[in-house]
Protein backbone atom coordinates (compact mmCIF):
# COMPACT_ATOMS: atom_id res chain seq x y z
CA UNK A 1 0.00 0.00 0.00
CA UNK A 2 1.42 3.38 -0.98
CA UNK A 3 2.45 5.62 1.81
CA UNK A 4 0.21 8.65 2.30
CA UNK A 5 1.87 11.90 1.46
CA UNK A 6 1.74 14.17 4.46
CA UNK A 7 1.57 17.92 3.83
CA UNK A 8 4.83 19.63 4.59
CA UNK A 9 5.13 22.55 6.91
CA UNK A 10 6.06 24.75 3.99
CA UNK A 11 2.68 24.04 2.43
CA UNK A 12 0.87 25.89 5.21
CA UNK A 13 -0.92 28.97 3.93
CA UNK A 14 0.99 32.16 4.35
CA UNK A 15 -0.53 35.27 5.81
CA UNK A 16 -1.42 37.52 2.98
CA UNK A 17 -0.26 41.06 3.05
CA UNK A 18 -2.95 43.76 2.94
CA UNK A 19 -4.25 44.52 -0.50
CA UNK A 20 -2.63 47.47 -2.19
CA UNK A 21 -6.07 48.91 -2.81
CA UNK A 22 -6.58 49.36 0.93
CA UNK A 23 -3.13 50.75 1.77
CA UNK A 24 -1.30 53.88 0.79
CA UNK A 25 2.29 55.04 1.13
CA UNK A 26 3.13 56.87 4.33
CA UNK A 27 3.52 60.22 2.59
CA UNK A 28 0.00 60.02 1.13
CA UNK A 29 -1.50 59.13 4.53
CA UNK A 30 0.42 62.00 6.11
CA UNK A 31 -0.74 64.40 3.41
CA UNK A 32 -4.40 63.43 3.79
CA UNK A 33 -4.26 63.72 7.59
CA UNK A 34 -2.51 67.10 7.36
CA UNK A 35 -5.08 68.48 4.89
CA UNK A 36 -7.96 67.25 7.07
CA UNK A 37 -6.54 68.70 10.29
CA UNK A 38 -5.67 71.99 8.57
CA UNK A 39 -9.19 72.28 7.14
CA UNK A 40 -10.81 71.60 10.53
CA UNK A 41 -8.54 74.13 12.22
CA UNK A 42 -9.02 76.90 9.62
CA UNK A 43 -12.79 76.59 9.19
CA UNK A 44 -13.94 75.32 12.60
CA UNK A 45 -11.46 75.78 15.44
CA UNK A 46 -9.94 79.13 14.45
CA UNK A 47 -13.29 80.96 13.87
CA UNK A 48 -14.58 79.60 17.18
CA UNK A 49 -11.44 80.83 18.92
CA UNK A 50 -11.91 84.28 17.37
CA UNK A 51 -15.48 84.45 18.67
CA UNK A 52 -14.40 83.75 22.25
CA UNK A 53 -11.39 86.05 21.97
CA UNK A 54 -13.45 88.99 20.72
CA UNK A 55 -16.16 88.44 23.34
CA UNK A 56 -13.57 88.71 26.14
CA UNK A 57 -11.33 91.34 24.54
CA UNK A 58 -12.75 94.15 26.71
CA UNK A 59 -12.82 92.15 29.91
CA UNK A 60 -15.08 89.77 31.76
CA UNK A 61 -17.14 92.61 33.25
CA UNK A 62 -18.21 93.85 29.81
CA UNK A 63 -18.93 90.25 28.78
CA UNK A 64 -21.30 89.62 31.70
CA UNK A 65 -22.91 93.04 31.34
CA UNK A 66 -23.72 92.23 27.71
CA UNK A 67 -25.30 88.91 28.66
CA UNK A 68 -27.40 90.49 31.43
CA UNK A 69 -29.10 92.80 28.95
CA UNK A 70 -32.90 92.17 29.20
CA UNK A 71 -33.36 91.64 25.46
CA UNK A 72 -30.42 89.24 25.31
CA UNK A 73 -31.64 87.28 28.33
CA UNK A 74 -35.11 87.07 26.77
CA UNK A 75 -33.59 85.76 23.52
CA UNK A 76 -31.87 82.95 25.43
CA UNK A 77 -35.06 82.03 27.29
CA UNK A 78 -37.11 82.15 24.09
CA UNK A 79 -34.66 79.90 22.25
CA UNK A 80 -34.73 77.32 25.03
CA UNK A 81 -38.54 77.55 25.20
CA UNK A 82 -38.97 76.96 21.47
CA UNK A 83 -36.54 74.02 21.59
CA UNK A 84 -38.35 72.57 24.64
CA UNK A 85 -41.63 72.61 22.69
CA UNK A 86 -40.34 71.52 19.28
CA UNK A 87 -38.06 68.63 20.27
CA UNK A 88 -40.69 66.54 22.15
CA UNK A 89 -43.24 67.08 19.36
CA UNK A 90 -40.73 66.03 16.70
CA UNK A 91 -39.73 63.04 18.82
CA UNK A 92 -43.34 61.84 18.99
CA UNK A 93 -43.80 62.40 15.26
CA UNK A 94 -40.49 60.71 14.41
CA UNK A 95 -41.36 57.63 16.45
CA UNK A 96 -44.82 57.39 14.91
CA UNK A 97 -43.54 57.88 11.37
CA UNK A 98 -40.69 55.40 11.78
CA UNK A 99 -43.02 52.81 13.31
CA UNK A 100 -45.53 53.19 10.47
CA UNK A 101 -42.97 53.12 7.66
CA UNK A 102 -40.81 50.28 9.00
CA UNK A 103 -43.46 47.94 10.40
CA UNK A 104 -46.40 48.27 7.98
CA UNK A 105 -47.11 48.17 4.27
CA UNK A 106 -49.75 50.61 3.02
CA UNK A 107 -50.57 52.60 -0.12
CA UNK A 108 -48.67 55.87 -0.35
CA UNK A 109 -45.77 54.72 1.81
CA UNK A 110 -43.15 56.12 -0.56
CA UNK A 111 -45.02 59.40 -0.81
CA UNK A 112 -45.04 59.68 2.99
CA UNK A 113 -41.27 59.16 3.14
CA UNK A 114 -40.84 61.80 0.43
CA UNK A 115 -42.90 64.32 2.39
CA UNK A 116 -40.86 63.58 5.52
CA UNK A 117 -37.74 64.58 3.56
CA UNK A 118 -39.37 67.72 2.13
CA UNK A 119 -38.09 70.22 4.75
CA UNK A 120 -34.53 69.10 4.01
CA UNK A 121 -34.87 70.31 0.42
CA UNK A 122 -36.88 73.49 1.02
CA UNK A 123 -35.00 76.64 1.94
CA UNK A 124 -35.74 77.70 5.54
CA UNK A 125 -36.57 81.21 4.34
CA UNK A 126 -39.14 79.77 1.94
CA UNK A 127 -40.58 77.73 4.82
CA UNK A 128 -40.94 80.89 6.90
CA UNK A 129 -42.59 82.77 4.04
CA UNK A 130 -44.99 79.86 3.66
CA UNK A 131 -46.30 80.52 7.17
CA UNK A 132 -46.52 84.25 6.44
CA UNK A 133 -48.69 83.45 3.41
CA UNK A 134 -50.86 81.14 5.51
CA UNK A 135 -51.28 83.26 8.64
CA UNK A 136 -50.54 86.80 7.41
CA UNK A 137 -52.98 89.68 7.17
CA UNK A 138 -53.64 88.88 3.54
CA UNK A 139 -53.02 85.17 3.93
CA UNK A 140 -55.09 82.13 3.11
CA UNK A 141 -56.28 81.75 6.73
CA UNK A 142 -56.88 85.47 7.26
CA UNK A 143 -60.49 85.09 8.41
CA UNK A 144 -59.55 82.68 11.19
CA UNK A 145 -56.61 84.60 12.67
CA UNK A 146 -57.26 88.31 11.96
CA UNK A 147 -59.90 90.81 12.95
CA UNK A 148 -59.18 93.80 10.77
CA UNK A 149 -55.57 94.77 11.50
CA UNK A 150 -55.34 92.80 14.76
CA UNK A 151 -54.53 89.12 15.20
CA UNK A 152 -57.28 87.37 17.15
CA UNK A 153 -55.00 84.33 17.55
CA UNK A 154 -51.35 85.49 17.59
CA UNK A 155 -49.21 83.35 15.29
CA UNK A 156 -46.98 85.69 13.33
CA UNK A 157 -44.61 87.89 15.32
CA UNK A 158 -45.25 85.70 18.37
CA UNK A 159 -43.98 82.50 19.96
CA UNK A 160 -46.47 80.19 18.14
CA UNK A 161 -45.09 81.33 14.79
CA UNK A 162 -41.53 80.62 15.91
CA UNK A 163 -42.59 77.17 17.10
CA UNK A 164 -44.36 76.35 13.83
CA UNK A 165 -41.44 77.49 11.68
CA UNK A 166 -38.90 75.60 13.78
CA UNK A 167 -41.13 72.54 13.89
CA UNK A 168 -41.29 72.46 10.10
CA UNK A 169 -37.55 72.66 9.48
CA UNK A 170 -36.59 70.14 12.18
CA UNK A 171 -39.19 67.39 12.06
CA UNK A 172 -37.32 65.10 9.58
CA UNK A 173 -34.32 64.53 11.87
CA UNK A 174 -35.72 61.99 14.33
CA UNK A 175 -37.73 60.17 11.66
CA UNK A 176 -34.83 59.90 9.19
CA UNK A 177 -32.53 58.48 11.87
CA UNK A 178 -35.06 55.90 13.05
CA UNK A 179 -36.59 54.71 9.74
CA UNK A 180 -33.48 52.96 8.31
CA UNK A 181 -32.53 51.69 11.78
CA UNK A 182 -35.91 50.07 12.38
CA UNK A 183 -36.08 48.72 8.83
CA UNK A 184 -32.70 47.01 9.27
CA UNK A 185 -33.84 45.40 12.54
CA UNK A 186 -36.92 43.83 10.98
CA UNK A 187 -40.12 42.83 12.76
CA UNK A 188 -39.31 39.31 13.96
CA UNK A 189 -39.09 40.15 17.66
CA UNK A 190 -42.25 42.29 17.55
CA UNK A 191 -44.17 39.48 15.85
CA UNK A 192 -42.96 37.00 18.47
CA UNK A 193 -44.10 39.32 21.27
CA UNK A 194 -47.56 39.64 19.70
CA UNK A 195 -47.84 35.85 19.37
CA UNK A 196 -46.99 35.56 23.08
CA UNK A 197 -49.89 37.88 23.91
CA UNK A 198 -48.27 41.31 24.18
CA UNK A 199 -50.31 44.33 23.18
CA UNK A 200 -49.16 47.00 20.76
CA UNK A 201 -48.05 49.46 23.44
CA UNK A 202 -46.21 46.70 25.33
CA UNK A 203 -44.44 45.63 22.16
CA UNK A 204 -43.28 49.17 21.54
CA UNK A 205 -42.13 49.88 25.11
CA UNK A 206 -40.48 46.54 25.95
CA UNK A 207 -39.27 45.31 22.54
CA UNK A 208 -38.86 48.11 20.02
CA UNK A 209 -37.81 51.04 22.19
CA UNK A 210 -34.81 49.32 23.84
CA UNK A 211 -33.46 48.44 20.39
CA UNK A 212 -33.70 51.95 19.00
CA UNK A 213 -32.92 54.07 22.06
CA UNK A 214 -29.43 55.16 20.95
CA UNK A 215 -30.69 56.09 17.49
CA UNK A 216 -33.55 57.97 19.13
CA UNK A 217 -31.16 59.91 21.37
CA UNK A 218 -29.02 60.73 18.34
CA UNK A 219 -32.01 62.07 16.40
CA UNK A 220 -33.15 64.14 19.40
CA UNK A 221 -29.67 65.69 19.69
CA UNK A 222 -29.62 66.67 16.01
CA UNK A 223 -33.15 68.05 16.21
CA UNK A 224 -32.30 70.12 19.28
CA UNK A 225 -29.14 71.52 17.70
CA UNK A 226 -31.03 72.65 14.60
CA UNK A 227 -33.88 74.08 16.67
CA UNK A 228 -31.55 76.28 18.72
CA UNK A 229 -29.54 77.47 15.75
CA UNK A 230 -32.33 78.01 13.20
CA UNK A 231 -32.25 81.44 11.58
CA UNK A 232 -33.94 81.61 8.18
CA UNK A 233 -37.41 80.26 8.96
CA UNK A 234 -37.82 82.08 12.29
CA UNK A 235 -36.50 85.29 10.75
CA UNK A 236 -39.41 85.35 8.31
CA UNK A 237 -42.10 84.93 10.98
CA UNK A 238 -40.60 86.77 13.96
CA UNK A 239 -40.65 90.39 12.84
CA UNK A 240 -37.29 90.90 14.64
CA UNK A 241 -38.93 92.39 17.73
CA UNK A 242 -36.22 92.68 20.37
CA UNK A 243 -37.34 91.43 23.74
CA UNK A 244 -40.31 89.61 22.24
CA UNK A 245 -39.63 87.43 19.18
CA UNK A 246 -35.84 87.46 18.78
CA UNK A 247 -34.20 84.10 19.35
CA UNK A 248 -30.45 83.88 19.93
CA UNK A 249 -29.47 83.90 16.21
CA UNK A 250 -31.84 86.80 15.48
CA UNK A 251 -30.63 88.75 18.50
CA UNK A 252 -27.01 88.29 17.40
CA UNK A 253 -27.89 89.72 13.99
CA UNK A 254 -29.75 92.64 15.58
CA UNK A 255 -26.84 93.47 17.89
CA UNK A 256 -24.34 93.20 15.06
CA UNK A 257 -26.31 95.47 12.73
CA UNK A 258 -26.77 98.02 15.54
CA UNK A 259 -23.03 98.16 16.10
CA UNK A 260 -23.08 96.43 19.51
CA UNK A 261 -20.16 94.19 18.65
CA UNK A 262 -19.26 93.25 22.24
CA UNK A 263 -22.81 92.11 22.97
CA UNK A 264 -23.05 90.27 19.63
CA UNK A 265 -19.85 88.31 20.27
CA UNK A 266 -20.84 87.62 23.88
CA UNK A 267 -24.17 86.14 22.81
CA UNK A 268 -22.38 84.22 20.04
CA UNK A 269 -20.35 82.44 22.70
CA UNK A 270 -23.57 81.29 24.37
CA UNK A 271 -24.77 79.74 21.12
CA UNK A 272 -21.31 78.26 20.54
CA UNK A 273 -21.26 76.70 24.01
CA UNK A 274 -24.71 75.22 23.41
CA UNK A 275 -23.37 73.75 20.16
CA UNK A 276 -20.27 72.35 21.91
CA UNK A 277 -22.45 70.85 24.64
CA UNK A 278 -24.60 69.23 21.98
CA UNK A 279 -21.47 67.85 20.29
CA UNK A 280 -20.23 66.39 23.59
CA UNK A 281 -23.59 64.72 24.26
CA UNK A 282 -23.62 63.37 20.70
CA UNK A 283 -20.13 61.88 21.14
CA UNK A 284 -21.13 60.27 24.45
CA UNK A 285 -24.23 58.73 22.88
CA UNK A 286 -22.18 57.36 19.97
CA UNK A 287 -19.62 55.92 22.40
CA UNK A 288 -22.30 54.26 24.53
CA UNK A 289 -23.99 52.83 21.42
CA UNK A 290 -20.68 51.39 20.18
CA UNK A 291 -19.93 49.98 23.65
CA UNK A 292 -23.34 48.32 23.83
CA UNK A 293 -22.86 46.80 20.35
CA UNK A 294 -19.43 45.47 21.34
CA UNK A 295 -20.76 43.96 24.58
CA UNK A 296 -23.63 42.33 22.67
CA UNK A 297 -21.15 40.72 20.26
CA UNK A 298 -18.92 39.54 23.09
CA UNK A 299 -21.92 38.04 24.90
CA UNK A 300 -23.12 36.32 21.75
CA UNK A 301 -26.40 38.25 21.68
CA UNK A 302 -25.53 40.66 18.88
Amino acid sequence: MANAVLPSVSAAPRRRSPLKATTEPAWIRGLLITVTVAFIFCFLVFPLFIVFQESLSRGVQVYWTSLRDPDTAHAVRLTLTVAAIVVPLNTIFGLAAAWAVSKFEFPGKRILVTFIDLPLWVSPVVAGLMFVILFGRNGVLHDFFWNGTRQTIPVLFATPGLVLATLFVTFPFVARILIPLMQSQGSTEEEAAIILGARGWQVFVYVTLPKIRWGLFYGIILCNARAMGEFGAVSAVSGHIAGKTNTIPLQIETLYLNGSMDAAFALSTVLSMLALLTLIVKSVVEWLAALQAKNAIDDGTG
